[in-house]
């Protein structure tokens, strides 16, 4: 299966995160290509879709939002997974939690969406951002547990997997039993 695996990323460590998911989907057999949102001419092309984005001021990054936005239709009509990754000391609160994620992932008709946890090096940020994360009180590291993304990865790539093999005749369908309409 040909999948887009889209990240927008500031600073590399969200764009890391997408990577280890293209990994565990190419290592499942499927055709996988990475690109910035940015850089996405067509949906059309694809047969499922990651979706992913660094969360910045409680929000997805300008790229990963326009690509949502504007390829809304063709998203919503094949799979598609989203994921963040935001404060690295603080996954699961609101800073990581972005704002457009409950509309976002209806509209999509999104499988789900995963948020994990980041990497913080204050020495490549802009001097508003090392002010927001001073106001934040982030700590510099990686917080990042890529096995866990590598789990995520496998589990999209079993999905997809479930989703292109044809049952054999009389064979049961998953999430159907045998005499169901």
């Amino acid at each position: 299966m040909r999948v887009l695996v889209a990240v927008a990323s500031r600073h590399g460590g969200t764009q890391e995160i997408g990577s280890v998911i293209a990994g565990a989907l190419r290592a499942a057999g499927h055709d996988v290509e990475e690109l910035d949102p940015a850089d996405v001419a067509l949906i059309e092309p694809y047969e499922a879709v990651v979706l992913g984005s660094a969360v910045y001021n409680g929000r997805w990054l300008p790229d990963a939002r326009e690509l949502a936005q504007r390829a809304a239709t063709p998203l919503s009509r094949r799979p598609v997974w989203l994921f963040s990754s935001g404060l690295a000391t603080l996954p699961a609160s609101a800073s990581n939690s972005p704002i457009e994620m409950r509309d976002l992932t209806e509209r999509l008709a999104a499988r789900g969406h995963r948020k994990f946890a980041g990497r913080l090096d204050r020495s490549v940020l802009s001097f508003a951002e090392r002010t927001i994360i001073a106001a934040a009180r982030g700590r510099d590291g990686d917080y990042r547990d890529l096995d866990a993304v590598r789990a995520w990865g496998d589990a999209i790539a079993a999905e997809l997997g479930s989703a292109c093999e044809q049952p054999e005749t009389g064979a049961a369908v998953p999430g159907r039993h045998r005499g169901d309409a």
